[in-house]
């Protein structure tokens, strides 16, 4: 995927964000697909584009409050 330019929190205006792991499968939280953390090139800043499924949907339930 290629870098994107997003809002950052600590650094106060538009910067350039890349992702941490770029090729597919090399994400320790998403071993089966692209990685959702991106950074700010400038300070470090994190941010999560997306979130990878649970594994285990069903333990959702037991949680609802």
């Amino acid at each position: 995927m290629s870098p994107m330019f997003h809002p950052c929190a600590d650094c106060g205006g538009e910067r350039l964000f890349e992702q941490r792991h770029e090729a597919p499968g090399s994400c320790p939280d998403s071993p089966g697909g692209l990685c959702p953390e991106w950074s700010c090139t400038e300070c470090g800043f994190a941010l999560l584009a997306a979130c990878p499924p649970r594994a285990d949907e069903s333990a959702v339930a037991d949680r609802v409050a």
